[in-house]
């Protein structure tokens, strides 16, 4: 009997998994690709337990959106945004593997590199 527990088990898993994916998927833009969608998702379901809106509200779900967005601007576009705010979001984002990200260079770099 155990293993038809454990299979029960599994196939709850599942279906919350799926049920969170369904959610989150309301919150893609349409302009995001695929990588990016993908990579914001993880980070919006990874921290969603913990800024679940109140009964009364307050906005935590606004929140946690509002983050996503800024790492993956920050990620994908090379957005800069206040240092506090980038640590914040860079801890938030640690262990999300994200491959063939893009390379930019500051305003402060490019003026460097061409003062010689």
């Amino acid at each position: 009997m155990v293993g038809g527990e454990a299979a029960a088990a599994v196939e709850e898993l599942i279906s919350g998994v799926r049920r969170a994916t369904d959610f989150a998927e309301q919150f893609r833009s349409y302009s995001e690709s695929e990588k990016q969608w993908k990579a914001r998702m993880e980070f919006i379901l990874r921290h969603l337990p913990d800024y679940r809106d109140p009964p009364d509200g307050g906005g935590r779900l606004d929140q946690l959106l509002s983050l996503s967005m800024v790492w993956a601007n920050h990620l994908f576009l090379g957005c800069s945004y206040n240092k506090d705010l980038l640590d914040k979001v860079m801890e938030m984002a640690d262990g999300i593997e994200v491959e063939d990200l893009p390379q930019f260079t500051t305003r402060g770099e490019f003026m460097k590199k061409h003062q010689s």
